[in-house]
């Protein structure tokens, strides 16, 4: 019967802790409101896995995406889009047994008049994966995953700065 009641008062206690939450400022988070109808993408490499899943995020909100960049309120300029994979630690034999994983993008923002609305930004992921050649098929499956992961990230970054994103007057 004691048990039964401080499971009582321990579920009461969570309630109202839960209850709590909306006034302490508590909020999950929105999707982005941006100040623009349309944005068009340049500077990709062909089929690049960022402008997709970018295309895909922009897709779900009220953007617009459009092909020709004359026509759209935002560009993205991307400048330079790196993937890469370092070597982080070895052991005395040489068998890699760390490997450090790198997303690069450097973009800027402007408007089809040729207004810069942001200047040329780097934007740097990095994720360090333990590897063991007795798993390598899970690491590739891991490496795979820790890429889209970053990507994902690297996408919702930049869909913040552009919600930041006022056109000139």
């Amino acid at each position: 019967m004691k048990r039964r009641h401080l499971l009582s008062f321990a579920s009461l206690g969570a309630l109202g802790a839960a209850a709590g939450l909306p006034g302490c400022g508590f909020e999950l988070r929105k999707e982005p409101v941006y100040h623009f109808k349309t944005l068009a993408l340049t500077g990709f490499v062909p089929h690049s896995p960022l402008a997709q899943e970018l295309r895909r995020q922009v897709q779900r909100s009220t953007v617009r995406l459009v092909e020709d960049p004359n026509r759209a309120d935002v560009i993205i300029d991307a400048e330079r889009e790196v993937r890469d994979k370092t070597s982080v630690a070895t052991t005395a034999a040489g068998q890699i047994t760390e490997w450090q994983l790198r997303l690069s993008l450097d973009y800027s923002l402007r408007t089809a008049g040729g207004d810069i609305l942001l200047p040329r930004t780097e934007l740097r992921l990095t994720r360090d994966m333990n590897y063991s050649e007795s798993a390598a098929l899970a690491k590739e499956q891991e490496e795979a995953s820790l890429q889209k992961a970053m990507q994902v990230e690297a996408v919702g970054l930049l869909l913040r700065r552009l919600a930041a994103v006022h056109l000139p007057s």
